[in-house]
């Protein structure tokens, strides 16, 4: 065996193992906020506006996405000037950073002056768990698109498949610590312990180059190729609508369904997570057979099913059927998308990656709240008006009924997000037919 290739390939999956652990951070971080929404909700949002409740929660969720999508937006085009080592190891402080801020809400709410002020500790600690989040996603899809140029779709889906692995990790935990009893915060600490782990392995690592570089694209050219190309900005539309389908039913699960059908909802997206991290290692054969835009296509079928059903889902048996179809749906929307961006507009490097996922994530900005708001107005309107919900016992069957009807609501509303992808994904597979573009590589 040649020494330098074995040395090149333990070298590769080094990396590559590097950029797994910070995206399994990322995705039990999320984890572990999701699982422990409900209380951050009912101690510090409720008592401030139980009416609107839901859409404030939804927007602290939604701050994360807001932190990953600037993030995408603005370091991109800079990455091989930044570096992909600082990259990650800055993912793994703001991870912390914002997550002890987090935990501390109380407190530094308190020291300024209460109020509306846990409010904004809470949207800002989790804005920053964001930006680490959209420095993770920085270097490691333009990493793995570098490492494994011939393969990048499957290597992106087994990339991608940490992430489900990471929710996953969290949705146990957090349903483990929630048996015995231990309070929020004792979940939440657990975040720094991976971020650490892999932040300490990408100190003084040696990163590749990104396609850009390596094709010796000059910047200037890098960052007007998906200006100089119109087609684009249709994969950066139909990010928005993917990751609504996506990665929104999965931070509001478990407020909403919880109420809904009898269990919590965070072993439901345990369950779909389950599903996905096992899927995504058969991306590639799937993509052979299909394309990786009848992938796309295939894929919004299904997950337009599943949350259509989720929106009428009564019982745990008719939750897991829903979830099923929603998750088989949607586990190779974000990677494929990721591939596609890279595989059709190489010169524009991680730049065009960079943009496809920051698209993704100001989507979950905008939906997460609107979701918020359209099951805050349901709520309401099945209560027959503001003061009737205020009126309502909390653990009582009307109670049960307004949430579970409120949830019924939101989810049949994010059902239409991936009947509009029928559409777009229909459009692309044919013109790919015709033109014998969209082949796996």
């Amino acid at each position: 065996m040649n020494l330098e290739s074995s040395r090149g390939e333990v070298r590769t999956q080094h990396l590559f193992r590097i950029g797994v652990l910070a995206l399994f951070t990322a995705a039990f971080t999320i984890s572990l906020r999701g699982a422990v929404s409900a209380d951050l909700k009912s101690q510090f949002l409720d008592p401030l506006d139980l009416a609107n409740s839901g859409a404030l929660i939804g927007a602290v969720l939604g701050a994360s996405f807001t932190g990953f999508a600037l993030t995408l937006f603005l370091t991109s085009a800079f990455l091989d000037y930044i570096g992909m080592g600082r990259m990650a190891v800055c993912s793994a402080v703001c991870a912390i950073v914002g997550t002890v801020a987090l935990i501390f809400t109380g407190p530094i709410a308190a020291a300024l002056g209460g109020g509306k002020a846990a409010y904004w500790v809470m949207f800002i600690a989790v804005l920053v768990t964001g930006i680490g989040w959209g420095c993770v996603e920085s270097f490691t899809n333009p990493m793995t698109a570098a490492l494994y140029p011939e393969e990048r779709t499957h290597r992106l889906n087994v990339l991608h498949a940490w992430w489900p692995a990471g929710l996953v990790a969290g949705g146990l935990v957090g349903v483990l610590v929630g048996k015995l009893h231990l309070n929020w915060q004792v979940v939440l600490a657990l975040t720094p312990i991976p971020a650490l782990i892999y932040g300490y392995l990408a100190l003084g690592e040696s990163f590749p180059a990104t396609e850009a570089r390596t094709l010796q694209v000059p910047f200037k050219d890098m960052v007007l190729e998906v200006f100089r190309r119109p087609s684009f900005f249709i994969w950066f539309g139909a990010m928005f609508l993917t990751s609504a389908s996506e990665l929104a039913p999965g931070q509001w699960v478990q407020i909403s369904l919880t109420h809904v059908v009898g269990m919590q909802g965070i072993l439901l997206l345990v369950y779909i997570s389950a599903i996905m991290f096992v899927a995504r290692h058969f991306a590639g054969s799937f993509e052979a057979r299909l394309t990786a835009t009848g992938l796309l296509w295939v894929s919004s079928l299904l997950a337009a099913i599943g949350l259509y059903l989720l929106g009428n889902a009564d019982s745990p048996v008719s939750a897991l059927v829903a979830a099923t179809f929603w998750g088989v749906g949607v586990c190779f929307m974000w990677p494929t998308m990721l591939a596609q961006a890279s595989r059709r507009y190489p010169r524009g490097g991680a730049w065009s990656i960079g943009l496809v996922g920051a698209a993704g994530a100001l989507s979950i900005q905008f939906v997460l709240p609107a979701i918020g708001g359209i099951y805050d107005q349901a709520k309401l309107q099945a209560a027959g008006g503001e003061a009737a919900f205020a009126a309502l016992a909390p653990d009582g069957s009307e109670m049960a009924r307004v949430l579970a009807f409120a949830a019924q609501q939101s989810f049949r509303t994010l059902a239409l997000f991936p009947v509009v992808l029928l559409v777009v994904f229909g459009g692309l597979w044919l013109a790919d037919r015709r033109s014998r573009v969209g082949k796996p590589a």
